[in-house]
Parts: structure tokens; sequence; C-alpha cells
């Protein structure tokens, strides 16, 4: 396990915890501030291996601070608290942040070497459905196949805990819908931890076995999904959860913000949802 204490520091050497160690994300009373502003509030949090995790919450409530914490990106930021992580962590990002200069394959194993690398590039490729497009530029991929990359470039390193910061938010509707399945396809096959920020409610009940919601720097909600994948939001227990989880943010009666209007969680129109 990599352990931060207090100011974040270089993650400490330790051997890959075993499977039955404990959880494969232990927080517990994280502080981290900015300009005296108290923005993750003794914030305690444990994710289990295997398990994915989908975290909500009003812009400002503290998801990308706690995930830069998470991947030991925020070094210099004042704070306290407990940080154990895996070793092995990888981050995928709202963009894909492909290198435009290295093609789709050389992206995807950016960083590995030894025998047998390129294969293990292909293979990733394959399991994204981009088997064949290993020698085209970035910029000759379309949104969602960079992102189908991006994902591809994070599996292929097997990692233990996977990081993922809004990743399909500039995604259209259909192409989003897709990257669900395939990302819950891709967790089911590699088993890595996953802790998924996300504005969008119906994709934290579509892919998470729990939701969080997370309020003044604190998770105030925890909600577990029972439903069997795929999950249909035309699913009366699909349809309850999601009312749950928009009150807790703040959003009633259809669309309706009860707490302020600087709430950008989306609330969908029925025949949005039922798509």
């Amino acid at each position: 396990m990599a352990t931060y204490a207090g100011r974040l520091t270089e993650p400490a050497a330790a051997e890959r915890q075993p499977a039955n160690a404990g959880p494969a994300v232990d927080v517990r009373s994280l502080v981290r501030s900015f300009d005296e502003r108290t923005v993750l509030d003794h914030l305690d949090l444990a994710i289990e291996p295997g398990e994915f995790v989908a975290l909500l919450g009003r812009s400002g409530s503290g998801k990308s601070t706690l995930l830069r914490a998470l991947a030991g990106l925020d070094h210099d930021v004042e704070g306290t608290g407990l940080v154990e992580v895996p070793r092995n962590v990888s981050v995928v990002f709202q963009d894909s942040r492909l290198l435009p200069w290295q093609r789709v394959l050389d992206n995807v194993t950016l960083g590995l070497s030894g025998p047998g690398t390129a294969g293990k590039g292909r293979e990733s490729l394959a399991e994204v459905g981009l088997a064949g497009r290993e020698q085209a530029w970035p910029n000759q991929l379309s949104g969602g196949e960079q992102q189908r990359v991006a994902l591809a470039r994070s599996l292929v390193r097997e990692p233990e805990l996977l990081l993922a910061d809004e990743p399909f938010g500039s995604l259209d509707a259909l192409t989003r819908i897709r990257m669900h399945g395939l990302l819950r396809r891709l967790c089911e096959r590699h088993r890595p931890a996953v802790l998924l920020v996300t504005h969008d409610v119906d994709e934290a009940i579509a892919l998470a076995d729990r939701v969080l919601v997370l309020t003044d720097g604190r998770v105030d909600t925890e909600v577990e999904v029972t439903i069997d994948p795929p999950r249909d939001p035309s699913d009366p227990r699909f349809a309850e959860l999601r009312s749950r989880l928009l009150a807790h943010l703040g959003i009633v009666n259809g669309g309706l913000q009860a707490a302020g209007p600087d709430s950008d969680v989306p609330s969908r129109r029925p025949e949005e949802v039922s798509r």
C-alpha cells in the first residue's frame, strides 16, 4: 500500500497488499484546505478490492480534491489525515490526454517496457473494441474512441485502483451509454477497486455497487445499488434510487432545486431517462 499521512509526501515503499488484507482504499479523518476554506472536513472512506463506488456532489463539494488525494497528486496542499491506497493506481480523466505525436499503441503502452509490452497493448486495445487501430493517430479517432484508448492505457497496467474523474462527461448521450457498458464489463474482468467521480446520477446508479454523496467536505449519504446489471432506468427501483439521490443533492419535483441555484447536477426529463 502507498500511505499518505498529514501533508502528502511521495508514496512509501511497500509490498503489494494481498487481496484479503483489508480495504483497497482506506481514508481516515482527511482534511484539505485552500485559502483558509476547508474543502474536505475529516472525511472517512473505505473501498473494498473489486468494489465500484460512485461519488456525487455539487461543484465545490470536494470530489476532485478527494480524487487527487487518492492519486497522490496534491503534495503541496495543506491538510491532515491518513490515505492508504494500493501502489498500482491508474487515473482516467474527462479528456483522454493522449499524446498527439504518438500512435494509438504507443499511447497505450506509454511508460511500459519489457518483452511482450506491444502484445499487451494490442490485447488491451482489442478489449475496448479497437483492434486494428494500433497505428492510427489520436486525431483520427472520435471522442468515444479516444476515451476507449484512455481506458486501455489505464487497464493494461492491471491497476488495483482505478480513479475515474467524469470520464464520459464530454461524450454525446448514445456514446456515453455504450461506454457505460464497456466500463462495467472491463471492471468485471480486471476487478480493480473503482472510484468514479460524476455529476450524472443515472450514470452512478448504472455503474456502481455503492453511491456516495459528498456534502460540505464529508460523505453524508451512502446508497447500496442492489439491482442486477444491466440496469434499466425505467425500472421502478432505479427511479426510486434516482429520486433519493437527487433529493440528497437538493433537487426535487422533477428538477426544482431546493437548495439554491448553483447546483450543476443534471435532472433528466422523463423522455431522456427512458432511452
